[in-house]
């Protein structure tokens, strides 16, 4: 095995995938897929295109492209609001002379993740009073605040999608409509449920940022961009190595837009954030077989892993509910000494940390295998 080759000791990932534990496992065919897409070469624009059309036939997008993680998929996208299609923008991003470079966002959904705006020359503007959150009420931003918001140097909307965002996307895409404004939705994890691959465009989003590494079971570093086909178009541009000959340059017609452009912009603010040949056609498989999977079939393979997890039982022991359902250990003190425990254990296992602070571990079925499901089972009943 490689990781023997390398040093590496495997551990069993019971924490979900998480980027710091190299996210899942992939299927065999999309490992396949990545290693047939290895034996040739390609040209980037058509096998984007390639990802362009599963991307619509999955989500209903107008386009789609595929990016190095979600995050990247965050920057590409405000830099494709920041710039359009307007190659002279793009050369000068992450400098925006007009000063148009403002991304309104509820204060209650900053997270690390969007600095991305940042480095594409975004400027974050929040609106709102999480009292919910801080203790003191119940409220949290409304739709008119966002409006109240809008400027002459606002370029945007970024909204995270979590079950508690508030106000609604759907609230919140009505505002952008009536300004003009495009809405950028980061929903890196938000799936299962599959229907979310459509739900977010429904509801308004002009573009949606999608982990590929995660539940969808494709390669790690990969993510989606699904959205309007001019701000996707723009995004792809501000990825691609553009060190061509102008007259040999012409954009398929995924991307037919592109080759109405004045002219072609340099290398773009999101060239570090390229995606291989490897990346897009295990994405392209991975997805096409989460969407292939019936949400009541998927939702009964990670119950039964989280059963087995479960093993015989006890006090102590319980199986949470929702897309994605976990094995949960209530521990009491000395939950982080257990966990310790567990990850020096062998096989080492990781477990998810996001109720320890109620004395309770958590076991994601989604980045493991049945085996291991039954390892986990036996390892707990060992240390209870």
């Amino acid at each position: 095995m490689i990781y023997d080759e390398l040093g590496v000791k495997p551990l069993i990932n019971a924490a979900g995938t998480v980027t710091r534990l190299s996210g899942g496992i992939m299927a065999p065919e999309v490992a396949e897929a990545m290693r047939q897409a290895s034996l040739a070469c390609v040209d980037m624009v058509q096998m984007q295109a390639a990802a362009c059309r599963a991307i619509r036939a999955a989500t209903g997008a107008e386009a789609g492209i595929v990016t190095s993680g979600a995050s990247a998929a965050v920057l590409l996208g405000a830099g494709a609001c920041l710039a359009g299609l307007d190659p002279g923008r793009m050369n000068r991003l992450p400098e925006v002379a007009d000063g148009r470079r403002e991304f309104i966002v509820v204060r209650s959904q900053r997270n690390m993740y969007d600095r991305a705006i940042v480095v594409a020359g975004g400027k974050l503007v929040e609106v709102g009073i999480p009292d919910r959150y801080s203790g003191p009420g119940v409220r949290d931003a409304a739709a008119w605040e966002i409006e109240e918001a809008i400027g002459p140097n606002t370029a945007g909307i970024y909204y995270l999608a979590q079950t508690q965002s508030k106000p609604t996307l759907r609230e919140v895409a009505s505002v952008a409509r009536r300004h003009g404004l495009p809405v950028l939705v980061d929903a890196a994890a938000q799936l299962p449920p599959a229907s979310n691959l459509r739900d977010y465009l429904e509801e308004g989003a002009d573009l949606v940022c999608f982990s590929g590494g995660k539940a969808l079971g494709g390669p790690q570093s990969s993510g989606i961009l699904a959205g309007r086909a001019d701000l996707v178009g723009s995004a792809l541009l501000q990825m691609l190595d553009l060190d061509v000959d102008v007259e040999t340059w012409a954009p398929p017609r995924e991307f037919a837009m592109l080759g109405q452009l004045r002219g072609l912009p340099h290398h773009g603010i999101g060239r570090s954030c390229k995606v291989g040949k490897e990346e897009i056609a295990g994405l392209i498989t991975a997805l096409n077989r989460f969407v292939a999977e019936l949400p009541a079939a998927r939702h009964a393979r990670l119950l039964g892993r989280a059963t087995r997890m479960l093993g015989a039982g006890g006090e102590g022991l319980s199986l949470t509910s929702g897309p994605v359902p976990m094995l949960a250990w209530k521990v009491g003190e000395g939950v982080r000494a257990m966990a310790a425990k567990l990850l020096a254990g062998v096989p080492s296992i990781a477990c998810g940390m996001g109720r320890a602070d109620e004395g309770v571990l958590l076991f994601n079925p989604m980045a493991i295998t049945d085996v291991q499901a039954d390892a986990i089972a036996r390892a707990i009943a060992a240390l209870r």
